[in-house]
């Protein structure tokens, strides 16, 4: 029985090996159990431009396009800039790959930070999270494929923001569900949904440099005027 396990594991794999994957494209495969899932993660590598997650036995393959990984990088942008200029530590993940096998779920975010739980990973090579908090701020841009916030929600990520069509969207998580709330609870009395709209638009058209460097100023300003 292992070893016909082991050779499902090995096709599976090869297949995705195989397959080109194009900006924008999305592949799902079901009926991978988590050993197979474990497989095509090490057989995908860590040097790759695809975004894997996993939910119940499917698996769902991603290759984002660029408006996608643009925004997300200039969402990380405005985080940043709001933690450095509120003096705040952090840890930023970027897309570490998120799971847990008892859960059946697994992710891995355009963006993720340690905020609150900052001290808790430090100097830590790999994130493990059946003994690891998950990060406090996972950030996902609905562009090439829908975010599956349920995998987040087991996860137990505490605050997921997801860009989609020019809007951000806040999420806490409140009873193991999640709640989509005004106001970041990271950022407590900062307009930070209109704030990251507004830092995305400009940095499509001003360029990331010019646009964060606008945004910086304005954050400064504001807390100089508090």
């Amino acid at each position: 029985m292992g070893s016909i396990r082991l050779a499902i594991a090995f096709m599976v794999t090869l297949q995705l090996r195989q397959i080109k994957i194009s900006p924008g494209q999305v592949i799902e495969l079901e009926d991978i159990d988590w050993p197979e899932f474990e497989a095509i993660l090490t057989e995908l590598g860590d040097r790759r431009s695809t975004r894997v997650a996993y939910n119940n036995r499917t698996l769902t393959v991603v290759a984002p396009l660029f408006a996608h990984e643009n925004s997300k990088i200039s969402l990380g942008d405005v985080v940043k800039v709001l933690l450095e200029e509120l003096e705040a530590d952090y840890v930023a993940a970027g897309s570490t790959t998120l799971k847990r096998e008892d859960l059946s779920k697994g992710a891995e975010p355009d963006d993720s930070f340690y905020i609150a739980n900052f001290s808790k990973i430090l100097n830590k090579e790999r994130i493990n999270l059946d003994v690891d908090p998950p990060p406090d701020l996972v950030i996902e841009v609905d562009l090439t494929s829908k975010t599956q916030t349920d995998i987040y929600e087991a996860l137990g990520v505490p605050e997921l923001w997801c860009y989609d069509e020019g809007r951000l969207r806040i999420d806490v998580l409140q009873n193991g569900l999640y709640v989509q709330v005004s106001e970041s609870p990271t950022f407590p009395g900062w307009p930070a949904a209109v704030l990251a709209q507004k830092y995305v638009a400009q940095a499509k058209g001003l360029g990331q440099g010019k646009a964060i460097r606008e945004l910086r100023r304005w954050v400064r300003g504001r807390i100089q005027n508090a």
